[in-house]
């Protein structure tokens, strides 16, 4: 019965290679538990947050490929036109209930199923993974146009081609898994690794920590063809040590920053609501009522930051600030310095699962 705690990852930076190692691809989407008692299904977030509500085209689908008492874990998705659409995913969680049926049938989700927890009576998360997968495969209906069991191999030249190719498609990475772990609820026994990579960035603005001791994160702008300075992320997780250092480290380019900032006018939270684009001042549903409101720092610093993958021209994932590079320009700082992976089909990852697969545990 619910709550289920997910089994968790390691990051790690290469792709570990030893034997008795399994592969899939990382999902960027939300991740859930899916527990199904005859006609009752719940789908349970990481966080235990109930997303039931939410995808209630999804419940629909499972029902119809689930057995009848289970319980899986995966990941809810969006697949676009350019591949993963987690912006698309994010709108999903909102409050109307009209909203949510109208985004059901507009953009509706799927799920990727890469554990069995339970069967029947049958608590799995003792036996080991490849057993757990192997049964996952045999009871999943996967004829449903929404539902799958994700891509595995034990070939780790395999899994370093899904790294690469795929990452157009807005693939995190590569999961890794031993084949005969159990399941561990709340523990990173599982590796990840994942993109990365630095850009230069303009410091345009800071965010105070929620202590007050220090700055919490940077806010970050890259330059367009056009000359327009659009905040692209943040970059944070400092010590508390470094949030004060930072603090007055800032402190000589907030003196006079707002006179020819070019984000002066959405120091207004009001004229950002009429008039969109990407801002780091504005209050939204997944902030929860959380403080966004930002300090403007004159445009002459430079960062150094180390990023995941861009999704809607900013970075997916907060960034982390590598350095400041004194001997940049802002106006050097532009989109043109970071690599675009183009966006591969999500069809030909199951294509190639769908080939016979070689002797052995890997399906």
């Amino acid at each position: 019965m619910p709550p289920v705690r997910p089994m968790l990852a390691t990051l790690v930076r290469e792709l570990p290679r030893e034997p008795g190692l399994r592969y899939e691809p990382k999902w960027d989407g939300f991740r859930c538990i899916v527990f199904r008692d005859g006609d009752e299904i719940e789908l349970g977030s990481r966080n235990d947050r109930p997303l039931t509500r939410y995808f209630p085209e999804l419940v629909e689908q499972l029902a119809a490929v689930l057995p009848p008492r289970c319980v899986v874990d995966g990941e809810i998705v969006i697949v676009g036109s350019a591949g993963l659409d987690f912006d698309a995913l994010q709108q999903r969680l909102h409050p109307a209930d009209s909203r949510v049926r109208k985004l059901a049938a507009e953009t509706p989700a799927g799920f990727v199923a890469f554990d069995l927890l339970a069967l029947g009576d049958d608590d799995l998360t003792e036996e080991p993974f490849a057993a757990r997968r192997a049964r996952l495969a045999d009871i999943l209906d996967t004829a449903q146009a929404r539902v799958h069991v994700t891509p595995l191999t034990d070939d780790a030249d395999v899994a370093a081609d899904w790294f690469t190719r795929f990452e157009g498609a807005g693939f995190d990475g590569v999961m890794v898994k031993a084949a005969d772990d159990p399941y561990r609820q709340d523990k990173r026994t599982m590796r990840k690794v994942k993109h990365e990579r630095t850009a230069d960035c303009v410091v345009a603005g800071f965010r105070w920590h929620k202590d007050g001791q220090g700055v919490g994160s940077l806010l970050l702008g890259l330059y367009d063809d056009a000359g327009t300075l659009h905040h692209v992320g943040v970059a944070s997780s400092f010590t508390a040590a470094r949030r004060r250092e930072l603090a007055d480290e800032l402190e000589p380019l907030r003196v006079d920053a707002l006179d020819e900032h070019p984000w002066r006018e959405w120091a207004d939270q009001a004229a950002h609501t009429a008039g969109g684009g990407r801002m780091p001042g504005a209050e939204s549903r997944w902030s929860a009522g959380k403080d966004l409101s930002w300090e403007p720092l004159r445009i002459e610093l430079v960062a150094e930051v180390r990023y995941e993958h861009l999704q809607a021209w900013r970075f997916r994932h907060g960034g982390r600030l590598v350095r400041f590079r004194p001997d940049r320009t802002p106006d050097s700082c532009t989109y043109a310095q970071l690599e675009q992976v183009p966006p591969a089909e999500l069809a030909a990852l199951f294509a190639e699962v769908s080939r016979p697969a070689p002797a052995g545990p890997s399906t």
